[in-house]
Parts: C-alpha cells; sequence; structure tokens
C-alpha cells in the first residue's frame, strides 16, 4: 500500500510506534440497498472504501478521492453516518508499523464509472447485500465498523 510522504516522514522519527490518525470511510450503495467493498491486496480481506486524511485534505474530498483511486468510480457523497474510533481501529501492519484511526464514514452514490480494483490497494470489487456482511470475509476495520453502525 502506498504511503502519503506526510507519514513516511512520521514513521522516520517514531518508527513502528503508534499513529493517531484521520481517515475516511466510503459506503457507496447501489438500487438494490448493497454496498460497495473492496477487497484489500494487502491482506485478502474485503473492506470498505477509504483511507488516510492527508495534511490539508478535506475529508470529503478524501472520502472521494480514495473511491476514485481504489474502485475507480466517482460518487456523490450523502450524509455522515458515523465518526469510530477507539481501541478496536487499531491496526498492527505485517512491518510493525501501529496506527490507530479514527474514521469519518460516509454514505455514497457511484455517479460515474464501473466498479473496478486499483490492482494495487484493491484486487476485486463486489456488492454486498447487508444480510451477507455477517458471513463475509471482513477485514477487522470493516468488521467494526459495520458492528458500530448496526449493519452486521
Amino acid at each position: 500500500m502506498p504511503v502519503s510522504d506526510h507519514i513516511r516522514r512520521l514513521r522516520d522519527q517514531v518508527g513502528n510506534g503508534l499513529l493517531l490518525l484521520p481517515s475516511v470511510a466510503v459506503l457507496p450503495r447501489d438500487e438494490q440497498g448493497r454496498i460497495l467493498l473492496v477487497r484489500q491486496a494487502d491482506t485478502g480481506k474485503w473492506g470498505t472504501i477509504g483511507g488516510a486524511v492527508e495534511v490539508d485534505e478535506h475529508p470529503r474530498d478524501a472520502a472521494c478521492r480514495e473511491a476514485e483511486e481504489e474502485a475507480g468510480i466517482v460518487v456523490e457523497l450523502g450524509r455522515v453516518l458515523d465518526v469510530v474510533g477507539g481501541p478496536d481501529y487499531r491496526i498492527t501492519y505485517a512491518n510493525g508499523d501501529l496506527t490507530a484511526y479514527v474514521s469519518v464514514v460516509y454514505e455514497a452514490t457511484v455517479r460515474s464509472g464501473t466498479p473496478t480494483p486499483d490492482g494495487d490497494e484493491t484486487t476485486e470489487t463486489r456488492w454486498f447485500a447487508q444480510e451477507e456482511l455477517a458471513a463475509a470475509d471482513l477485514g477487522p476495520f470493516a468488521r467494526v465498523t459495520f458492528r458500530d453502525l448496526g449493519l452486521g
């Protein structure tokens, strides 16, 4: 997964130590109410579209950027569904980096583009009905996000 210059500079100073990072998650829904998820290249698990907010970037802009980067779609953002964080939103990456995220979760509608993985961060895209989420092979971030939203 690509790492921003800002995070790279922080990592140069703190090594693998815990970083608290702002992030976004985007939950596009189709006409049937299904949610678009992406398969994460690094874990092979299904996850929400999203990622870290860059320095001086508005969270709404980050959400739109991540949707285009990870799934090849242009989205219209709806309301903020929740802002989530806490101990369940900590991630230890394969290289040992510790990160705690606070994430703004947006509802969204696809305005253009066909969901397509980028081949770098994501390897697959798929629409999931809400009742499929409980049995899906979700990553821990997506699992707790859906739990906290009451969706799975």
